[in-house]
């Protein structure tokens, strides 16, 4: 798959510029702000499966909100990005019994604009980056007294919530679109990307120790967003 997507670039990149293309030369090198937001999907199998032979935990969800902050630099037709991501299943409930996913990423992404145009942009891209996840579960402990937790140190420690936590060193490739409105110093666009690990990777403690017979997964994402950017200084 990487080597399809590397391919296509390629391709594209050679093709766009044997074209005569005059695009953005007021932009050159041009530096701009980028935020977004979008949902990512992605599935842990190794750790829901271990969840699941203990039935006072839920598993977690297979997708989450995502909201990013970065910033874009055109220099003609080559696009940089550098982005941090932050990304939450937005499903824990301390109250009962359930669970959560949250993450931070940070990434650069190079690409290469292949019309030649000054309100569209079509760019396939390809990066790397670097991704830490928190799961977190909780269990529902309406049922636990409440001298029992006063009395108890085992069960204060048994009433809270499980954590574990994994990282992975990552590469993405995908393809993004954004137009620029008129009179408008910045654009809105859409992203869609594919994310994975070089390697898989054992879930770890809430402290980030190691742990034996832990589960093992390999991160492999896909994620849609919509991208905004401006260009501070040019604002009308």
């Amino acid at each position: 798959m990487k080597f399809i997507f590397l391919s296509i670039l390629t391709l594209l990149s050679l093709t766009s510029m044997a074209q005569n293309d005059k695009k953005k030369q007021g932009h050159s090198g041009s530096m701009a702000t980028v935020h977004g937001i979008g949902i990512s999907f992605q599935q842990f199998s190794g750790l829901n499966s271990r969840i699941a032979a203990f039935p006072q935990y839920k598993g977690l969800r297979d997708y989450m909100g995502t909201i990013s902050l970065g910033s874009r630099k055109v220099n003609k037709n080559f696009i940089s990005d550098f982005t941090i991501t932050g990304a939450n299943s937005m499903s824990g409930n301390r109250n009962k019994k359930s669970s959560n996913l949250r993450s931070l990423a940070a990434g650069l992404s190079l690409g290469y604009d292949v019309i030649p145009s000054e309100k569209i942009m079509l760019y396939p891209m390809v990066g790397i980056g670097a991704e830490g996840f928190q799961a977190k579960f909780y269990k529902d402990n309406s049922g636990v007294n409440f001298n029992d937790v006063l009395n108890s140190p085992g069960t204060q420690n048994a009433i809270r919530a499980v954590k574990f936590t994994n990282s992975f060193a990552t590469y993405n490739l995908g393809l993004g679109f954004s137009f620029k409105p008129e009179k408008r110093s910045g654009s809105v666009g859409i992203q869609a990307s594919y994310t994975g690990s070089f390697n898989s990777r054992a879930w770890k403690s809430s402290d980030r120790q190691e742990l034996a017979n832990a589960p093992e997964d390999r991160l492999s994402r896909f994620q849609v967003g919509l991208v905004f950017s401006g260009m501070p200084g040019f604002h009308k």
